[in-house]
């Protein structure tokens, strides 16, 4: 893939793998992040990494001085339950700087119809609850927190840059992404949070009864899911999942196994609001972007205890 690729946020957890693979495959990439939650150790030093919020007209002024072929926009405010206390800092940083990406882009392309935009949006928090399981991209969205609101409004963004201007973009909706290298700063994912508790020999808490699920793609599979959204003509939104439902307890458990450790199941109060199910349908990606995921969950799970566990030696 050697083209001129821009990576917002490629100092977080996908992002980070992202650039690494990108920097493999020859593209010259540059890496906008401002460090809030991402790490600068973790960025190939292949790639160029410049401190700087999505939202300043700094970062407006590098895009459009670096004329990148591909924007992938990963930068975000991630945290679900911080956008709820702070709806206006999440709309701020997740709608807004969206735009300024967008509009920078198109103020200084020559031809916006050859820049591809592969935006990293999200599947359980835009679709809510629902009854089809696993979720279609038919299924109307119906977001229950601010974070999810402004992931489905970005989206809607790119389809009016993309019918009113010709900027060609993907929207990748990912369910629960889990793998090496995932921080538990922040809202971490559950796989993340348990290894770190475990591997330190403390037990972690189950929320609730630790019956509800998510759907697990492995980061890996999340990154060959964005070089495909690039290198393909497609345009539009497309799960990227793996259709299979896995609670919170079967993670629990097949962690334990892989730790090597045995600990009690310790359960606390649920969270509330939280959703019970969430699985997403991947048929689209894989019949439009060429894309299925190839890591199963108990192989990516083992892999991930073994990189938590080389990092806490």
């Amino acid at each position: 893939m050697k083209k001129r690729a821009l990576v917002t946020g490629g100092a977080g957890f996908i992002g980070s793998h992202l650039v690494k693979r990108l920097v493999a495959e020859g593209a010259e990439v540059v890496v906008i992040d401002d460090l809030s939650m991402g790490d600068a150790s973790k960025v190939d030093s292949g790639a160029q990494l410049i401190a700087l919020d999505v939202r300043s007209l700094e970062a407006s002024r590098l895009i459009k001085d670096f004329k990148p072929d591909v924007v992938f926009h990963l930068a975000a405010q991630i945290n679900l339950r911080r956008s709820l206390q702070q709806p206006l800092e999440d709309a701020s940083i997740n709608i807004l700087g969206s735009i300024n990406v967008m509009q920078s882009l198109l103020e200084s392309a020559e031809d916006i119809s050859k820049v591809k935009f592969v935006f990293s949006s999200t599947g359980g928090a835009i679709y809510g609850d629902v009854d089809i399981l696993p979720t279609p991209e038919t299924v109307e969205p119906n977001p229950l927190s601010p974070y999810g609101v402004a992931k489905f409004s970005v989206e809607k963004y790119l389809y009016y840059y993309h019918m009113v201007h010709g900027l060609p973009y993907v929207a990748l909706r990912y369910s629960n992404v889990y793998g090496p290298g995932q921080s538990t700063k922040g809202e971490a994912g559950v796989v993340a949070i348990f290894l770190e508790k475990m591997l330190a020999g403390e037990t972690p808490v189950i929320n609730g009864d630790g019956t509800q699920t998510r759907d697990f793609v492995f980061v890996e599979d999340v990154v060959d899911a964005n070089i495909k959204a690039a290198c393909s003509d497609a345009v539009g939104v497309f799960n990227i999942g793996t259709g299979r439902e896995s609670s919170v307890l079967d993670i629990f458990r097949l962690l334990k196994q892989y730790v090597g450790k045995d600990f009690p199941e310790v359960h606390g109060p649920a969270i509330p609001g939280e959703l019970q199910r969430s699985c997403l349908d991947y048929g689209k990606a894989k019949d439009v972007l060429g894309w299925e995921p190839r890591v199963d969950l108990e192989e990516g799970l083992e892999i991930t205890a073994q990189a938590f566990a080389e990092e806490h030696k």
